[in-house]
């Protein structure tokens, strides 16, 4: 039984994304603060530095299955593909307003100052449940084309 699969650069992309956001966002975040001599403006440059190379990773995922939806042009918009672009809208809020504020914040706490009561971490959580459960909800569409 030979199983064809009609977008595979899609399909793996999608999974991988699915991959990074899960161990970065979910297990690395917090996972660093307990390494012994991790301090706190220590993990918060670790954190800066590896979550603003997960957002250029999620990009160039993202571009590659909307490439691969655009080669076999098969509708690029449509029911199939609205979770995807949900969580490319979702990426677009993290890269152009939570990724800069948060790294504003990160700074300021580096620097031992404080910048006051925030909800931008639960913004960015939500996002990343939202973005992790369209992308599998839009794999597994791709997987049943």
């Amino acid at each position: 039984m030979t199983i064809k699969v009609k977008y595979p650069l899609a399909l793996a992309s999608v999974f991988l994304w699915i991959g990074f956001v899960g161990a970065i966002s979910f297990m690395e975040a917090w996972l660093k603060f307990r390494a012994p001599g991790i301090t706190i403006p220590l993990g918060l440059g670790i954190g800066r530095l590896v979550f603003n190379a997960l957002n250029k990773v999620e990009w160039v995922l993202a571009l590659v299955v909307l490439i691969n939806l655009l080669i076999v042009n098969d509708g690029v918009f449509s029911k199939r593909t609205i979770t995807y672009f949900i969580a490319l809208l979702g990426l677009a809020i993290q890269t152009g307003w939570l990724l800069p504020a948060l790294d504003l914040r990160a700074e300021l706490l580096i620097q031992n100052l404080e910048p006051g009561a925030s909800y931008l971490h639960f913004y960015y959580v939500g996002i990343e449940i939202l973005k992790i459960l369209c992308l599998f909800i839009f794999g597994i569409k791709l997987f049943k084309t």
